[in-house]
């Protein structure tokens, strides 16, 4: 595929629509303030790459069809979205726990990271919030195909689309990292971390709810 196929009359509207997108706070922005606040800058910019390489995997199965399978298949689709929210309820549920025990957050200082938390996890916790997000499944399935002209290779085209929004996703979040990362003293207060796990882990808790909870897009 040529360069001027890629940058055709469509890529301006995709450009403006996935920053809005990406600027819209949910699960991806409170998951990344929270490894943030949890272990440092490092873990912030891990869990935003590491959500971001989740959208290449839904670009994919979008252009391969598989998306049209499970959004077909009541069944499929179920399951997808219970384990994406028995995921989130289980994140929101760490963080309460820490915020029960009453612990300042392992901060050691604006560019440092916790010794206690592994480096996996913050990569694992990034990518699973995203695959397993039934939500992105449709938006891509919904979305993507509106830039995609007959002519070009789907799948190609697909991934192209993905970097970008990959590109600006991670600009917005790795600024939030930073933005949060910049504030250790007041992360390493034992009330602030109480309040922020507690708030965090509610609204991770009633994301999780309410996927489990939505109906089915007809």
């Amino acid at each position: 595929m040529s360069p001027v196929s890629l940058l055709d009359s469509q890529f301006v509207p995709f450009l403006i629509a996935i920053t809005l997108l990406s600027i819209t706070p949910g699960v991806d922005t409170l998951l990344v303030i929270r490894n943030t606040a949890r272990g440092g800058i490092r873990d912030g910019v891990a869990t935003s790459i590491a959500i971001c390489c989740g959208l290449f995997v839904h670009a994919t199965i979008s252009a391969l069809g598989i998306s049209l399978i499970l959004l077909q298949s009541a069944w499929a689709f179920h399951v997808l979205k219970l384990a994406g929210a028995g995921y989130l309820v289980w994140l929101g549920i760490t963080s309460l726990m820490a915020a029960r025990r009453g612990q300042p957050l392992p901060v050691k200082g604006a560019m440092g990271a916790a010794a206690s938390v592994s480096p996996w996890q913050p990569i694992k916790e990034g990518v699973l919030s995203n695959v397993l997000n039934p939500k992105t499944v449709i938006f891509y399935m919904a979305f993507l195909p509106q830039f995609i002209a007959p002519g070009d290779p789907a799948l190609i085209k697909s991934l192209w689309l993905a970097g970008v929004h990959f590109v600006i996703a991670n600009i917005w979040q790795i600024g939030v990292v930073f933005m949060v990362g910049g504030a250790s003293r007041w992360l390493a207060s034992v009330r602030f971390a109480q309040t922020l796990n507690a708030a965090t882990g509610a609204v991770l808790i009633a994301f999780g709810v309410r996927l489990a909870l939505e109906q089915r897009p007809v």
